[in-house]
């Protein structure tokens, strides 16, 4: 009997080892990964590259706090500041996880501003810490802290009427998805994002990407924020950022990096030399791969060749789709597994969620392809 807390729904079966775009469990069967662990192995399972950074590191440095610098800690500042150089984002912190690096560009935000209200959008999902979790859309977690949590209020997503009714200057920040992942791979259009810029822009109130999704080229640029030509005060990443290494980054623009004091942020983990090296490696096989217009052609491709009678539309960008079905999507999710790919569900009861590693093959294409063309749901 294992001692671990149960608390999340696994796979019918113990997973042993995995390579590029696939997984094996302990019998040795084969399973195509579309789902990329939540959409966190960007360069694939176990890539050489990867592999080779974290284990030369781990011979050198496994450890050591911020309290002493690292070279590699700064080579990995660097490097992610040089990929994501579109965004418009100057600095970054470096902590554990997508949750904390939206809990500290919030706590940033409310700093500066000196203003206490939030704004995020229906459908968003940004965390389970304080206010991370006072910004996310899902009651299941969130009511049974209602009583605790901070202030916070909530727009309908995309939805250009309502932000030209709300006044920003009463909120420290609004915080939102470029693409809300959870609630079913919903998007907004370039010109909801450019007029959620202007006015917020315009009432002081920082504007924060949580591309903990989004980002690191899944939707075939560096960042959602260059994706839609808007350039918000801070940024966050994670997910994807180091192949499966735990990490998370908060990014910041030049005029928000500056109000930064000593003590602002801090975290024993974060930045750690193991997270770093995995993260210079990554972003290194996605430059020199050229995976993220990979993702970009494949799932362009996808749109074309998905639709059909089980599919009726494939949103998203890039290599974060949803498969919207006709019926309940849990009847094509049963179908895909039966035929082992592993795809990710969402709070939509008909949609299906694709989050694949960026350098997804060829043969695991078309075996999506013809598995969805033979469903007869």
């Amino acid at each position: 009997m294992s001692a671990l807390l149960e608390t999340y729904a696994a796979f019918p079966f113990v997973l042993d080892h995995g390579r590029g775009d696939r997984v094996y469990d302990e019998d040795g069967s084969e399973y195509l990964d579309w789902y990329g662990g939540h959409c966190v192995t960007a360069t694939g399972h176990s890539h050489p590259r990867v592999v080779a950074a974290i284990a030369e590191q781990a011979g050198r440095l496994l450890f050591y706090s911020a309290a002493a610098r690292l070279r590699i800690r700064e080579q990995a500042a660097n490097a992610l500041m040089s990929f994501v150089a579109g965004s418009g984002m100057s600095r970054v912190f470096f902590c554990n996880s997508g949750a904390e690096a939206n809990e500290n560009a919030l706590k940033l935000a409310i700093k500066q501003t000196g203003r206490s209200g939030l704004l995020s959008f229906d459908g968003g999902w940004h965390g389970r810490t304080t206010l991370a979790l006072a910004v996310t859309d899902d009651p299941k977690i969130t009511d049974p802290y209602a009583s605790v949590l901070p202030q916070s209020q909530r727009l309908p997503f995309a939805d250009l009427a309502a932000l030209e009714r709300f006044d920003f200057s009463t909120v420290a920040a609004v915080i939102v998805e470029p693409i809300q992942s959870m609630s079913g791979i919903r998007c907004a259009s370039p010109a909801w994002f450019a007029r959620l810029r202007e006015l917020t822009a315009a009432a002081g109130t920082w504007l924060i990407f949580d591309e903990i999704q989004t980002g690191v080229g899944r939707l075939g640029t560096p960042t959602a924020a260059e994706f839609h030509g808007v350039r918000p005060d801070a940024l966050t990443l994670a997910k994807g950022l180091a192949s499966g290494v735990p990490v998370g980054a908060t990014l910041l623009s030049a005029e928000r990096a500056a109000a930064v004091q000593s003590g602002d942020l801090g975290s024993t983990f974060g930045g750690g030399p193991l997270a770093m090296a995995a993260l210079v490696a990554t972003l290194q096989v996605i430059q020199e791969e050229e995976l993220a217009s990979h993702a970009r052609d494949i799932g362009a491709r996808l749109k074309q060749s998905l639709p059909g009678s089980a599919v009726t539309s494939v949103l998203g960008e890039g290599l974060l789709l949803g498969l919207r079905t006709a019926g309940p999507a849990a009847a094509l999710k049963r179908h895909l597994f039966e035929r082992r790919l592993l795809v990710g569900g969402s709070s939509d009861p008909q949609v299906l969620r694709l989050m694949p590693c960026l350098n997804v093959s060829e043969d695991a294409i078309s075996a999506l392809e013809l598995a969805i063309s033979q469903f007869q749901g």
